[in-house]
Parts: C-alpha cells; sequence; structure tokens
C-alpha cells in the first residue's frame, strides 16, 4: 500500500502516530508524517480511517 498525508488538511492530532508509529511521526511543524510510503502495515489503514479529516490517504 502507499501511503500519503494531506499536510494542508492535516490539524496534528497526532492519532496517526499513536495507531501507527511505524508509518507515521509528527514532525517539527506538528502535522503527520509518512516515515514509510509504501508499508504492507494493516495499521496505516486503520490510522486512515481514525484522522478526524481525512488527511490520510491509503492505496
Amino acid at each position: 500500500m502507499k501511503v500519503y498525508v494531506d499536510k494542508d488538511t492535516c490539524i496534528g492530532c497526532g492519532v496517526c502516530e499513536g495507531i501507527c508509529p511505524e508509518v507515521f511521526k509528527m514532525n517539527d511543524d506538528g502535522k503527520a508524517e509518512v516515515i514509510v510510503p509504501e508499508t504492507e502495515a494493516a495499521c496505516a489503514q486503520d490510522a486512515a480511517d481514525s484522522c478526524p479529516v481525512q488527511a490520510i490517504k491509503v492505496e
């Protein structure tokens, strides 16, 4: 799966990092960042589903 974060939409709540720290981290601007852009980790989809502003896309 390919994972993307729309930094313009992200509000920096940190849910994605809490759910899937192997794929997401919070950057110095307080926004989510993808650290593993291609992964098979099921938690990446869980993080996308849990994002309150739908800033995460998994394809």
